[in-house]
């Protein structure tokens, strides 16, 4: 007979190791290449003409002050805004299967405010599963902006040319080998 405390510490163990499994690679792979997007799309409405000035505040001895001027849009302070609501637009994608090679993987769905009629897309290959799917992507992407907030700010800030290969597949490894069909899930 197993005590009341084996009892526990037996579900104790089960729980803690079933919340440490293997992370659903198509959801975080989909949530990384999202949270690229939704960036590169908010950095490429800021007005390239406008910029931040940046640098500390101390005075030099002969009473000048140093500051730098960078572009706002890929400032450090405007980076770090647009993290803090990038998860929020988790609501506009769902899971799609393409018809032609069987990947899936969570796409946009919801056109951009002022986007082309072309910018709709095709809903019968998407699946619509309610508030729990994109719940379950916004806390990937909650879960990745916490575990590599500062790559994704010096991968911004440096404006690497590609950004979703270097932050998905190097930095995070969510998309490496990224073969998921429909039968995987």
């Amino acid at each position: 007979m197993v005590s009341w405390m084996g009892q526990v510490m037996m579900m104790m163990s089960v729980f803690i190791s079933s919340s440490q499994g293997k992370r659903d690679k198509v959801l975080y792979c989909s949530a990384c290449k999202a949270i690229v997007d939704e960036m590169n799309y908010s950095i490429s409405q800021v007005d390239p003409k406008k910029i931040i000035n940046v640098g500390g505040f101390r005075i030099n001895p002969d009473g000048t002050m140093k500051d730098k001027k960078v572009p706002l849009a890929r400032s450090q302070t405007h980076l770090s805004e647009l993290l803090e609501g990038v998860c929020d637009s988790m609501n506009d994608y769902a899971l799609h299967a393409d018809p032609d090679t069987g990947l899936t993987q969570y796409r946009r769905f919801a056109p951009r405010s002022g986007g082309a009629a072309a910018d709709f897309p095709d809903f019968k290959n998407f699946q619509f599963d309610g508030p729990e799917a994109s719940s379950a992507l916004k806390f990937a992407c909650e879960s990745i902006v916490e575990d590599l907030e500062d790559d994704i700010m010096s991968l911004f800030s440096q404006d690497v040319q590609d950004v979703q290969e270097e932050l998905c597949n190097r930095v995070s490894d969510y998309c490496r080998g990224s073969t998921h069909t429909n039968k995987e899930l």
